[in-house]
């Protein structure tokens, strides 16, 4: 079954090693990147997101280079040395993928980069940047992030940004938003999607979302994409698929069974649910989904609700 992967951090660990250890990870088959392109072929991924995520130590004065540079690395060494990875630019381009074909999108983890100059973030959009989470971890300019005490909502800045996501048909991500954060984005966001959180009524951790911002998301017609980190799953020394479904029985239990899609924060966990350890594995939990659920719902978690929910809903034969 073809699965549509919300979340992965390939970029930032080949810039880190390019930068770190002058070494060049090969895309194709590195076996560095659980989401080489051979992984993905393996676990049928036929969209993934890559994530623009500039690591809190560098100075802010570099982070623009350093975003701008994993572009490069996007291009040079994803896009341009794979012919059957496809850069998807605008929402319709997925809708021109062929048999074979995989779709690569990317995005932006955290507001870091561009400031407050938004002329950078008008950049971003015209690179194709189709998914947008304002913060990481800590405060920025445009808001505070999971890991602030006593976090405060969205900036006037962050809330200008959202506006601008919404006429740009691009995602509000709000997977790493505090608390007030979130609710300020539900309030102005267009295109809201949690792009890999779990649920925090099973898993106590600042970066899942609480039962009520779940229910608001549904109501919005926002995405929630569950995510393969195990210390957002359980406390347990050893995570397996079950319990990552019981994330996704809650979720359907509190009416996102349309809504429910795949984060798997692959190349950025340290930690890996047991048989989910890489792409290439996507199949084991799409396997272990239908043995509780239809095929019409697995295919729901696994392609079709994104599809939906994007901001421009058209049909592709590749997903049928």
């Amino acid at each position: 079954m073809n699965v549509i992967d919300t979340h992965c951090d390939a970029l930032v660990k080949m810039q880190v090693a390019k930068r770190e250890r002058d070494q060049i990870l090969k895309y194709k088959d590195s076996n560095q990147l659980t989401t080489n392109l051979l992984e993905l072929q393996k676990g049928k991924v036929v969209v993934q997101f890559f994530a623009i995520f500039i690591k809190p130590y560098v100075p802010a004065e570099k982070k623009w280079e350093y975003a701008l540079e994993q572009i490069e690395i996007f291009h040079s060494e994803i896009i341009g040395k794979n012919p059957t990875m496809k850069h998807i630019k605008h929402w319709q381009d997925i809708d021109t993928l062929k048999k074979g074909e995989i779709g690569a999108i990317l995005t932006l983890e955290g507001a870091e980069p561009f400031g407050n100059e938004l002329d950078k973030l008008e950049y971003l959009y015209s690179a194709g940047i189709l998914l947008i989470g304002l913060t990481w971890n800590h405060a920025n300019l445009c808001g505070d992030g999971t890991g602030v005490a006593n976090a405060g909502g969205l900036t006037p800045l962050g809330k200008e940004v959202i506006k601008r996501n919404n006429k740009n048909g691009v995602f509000t991500d709000v997977s790493h938003a505090s608390v007030k954060g979130f609710w300020d984005t539900i309030e102005i966001a267009d295109y809201l999607i949690a792009s890999h959180s779990n649920v925090r009524s099973i898993c106590d951790h600042p970066r899942n979302l609480y039962d009520d911002q779940i229910k608001s998301m549904l109501d919005c017609q926002g995405l929630i994409h569950v995510v393969y980190n195990p210390p957002f799953i359980n406390k347990k020394r050893v995570t397996t698929i079950a319990d990552l479904i019981k994330h996704i029985d809650h979720l359907c239990s509190l009416g996102g069974v349309n809504n429910i899609g795949f984060g798997s924060d692959f190349d950025g966990v340290k930690t890996f649910v047991n048989k989910l350890e890489r792409a290439s594995h996507y199949q084991n939990l799409i396997n272990e989904l239908l043995k509780f659920y239809t095929e019409d719902e697995v295919k729901g978690f696994a392609y079709q609700n994104f599809l939906r929910h994007r901001p421009l809903r058209t049909t592709n034969n590749l997903f049928v």
